[in-house]
């Protein structure tokens, strides 16, 4: 622990204790080895899912999607892949709440992909009319095919590693 850290944690244990840490949950399985013939055929429809489309739009849903279903190894990893596609922090940042961030941060196309991507995750009402129509204002049906292959290949990807316990960082 540094000095500041340290002097901030005598700090907070002098007005309150401080919370017990939780412990982390060891991961359940290896399923890429336990399920190798499913596994490989993620990868395949995660590939033909992504053809076509932007990859940093492509990162964005999977990232919003990846808090949503509360996947911090899929977030993890598109956030760091995000990155070296060259997102900047400010997008990354202000993700949780795009619908909030100022103009000019996130393009109407990208508006109405994220909007896209929450109601497929969301999917208890289906998808509205109004979000169906703002998306395939902005993508070509083509386009708006593969979308909508991105959000429910990252939704089973969320579901993957959040029953199998992934550990972020592991990728």
């Amino acid at each position: 622990m540094t000095t500041n850290a340290t002097t901030n944690a005598t700090a907070r244990t002098a007005d309150a204790p401080e919370a017990p840490a939780a412990p982390e949950a060891p991961a359940r399985l290896d399923y890429a080895r336990t399920a190798p013939k499913v596994f490989r055929a993620m990868i395949a429809l995660d590939a033909a899912a992504r053809e076509g489309l932007d990859p940093a739009l492509v990162e964005l849903v999977q990232m919003r999607t990846s808090q949503l279903n509360g996947c911090a190894y899929c977030l993890d990893m598109h956030a760091k892949d995000a990155r070296k596609a060259g997102e900047t922090d400010e997008r990354i940042y202000l993700l949780p709440v795009w619908p909030e961030a100022p103009a000019g941060v996130y393009t109407e196309r990208e508006r109405a992909a994220l909007a896209l991507a929450e109601e497929v995750t969301r999917i208890g009402g289906g998808v509205s009319d109004a979000v169906y129509a703002r998306a395939a204002a902005h993508f070509a049906e083509a386009e708006l095919a593969q979308l909508i292959s991105v959000c429910f290949t990252i939704n089973a990807w969320n579901r993957i590693n959040v029953a199998t316990r992934k550990t972020p960082g592991t990728a």
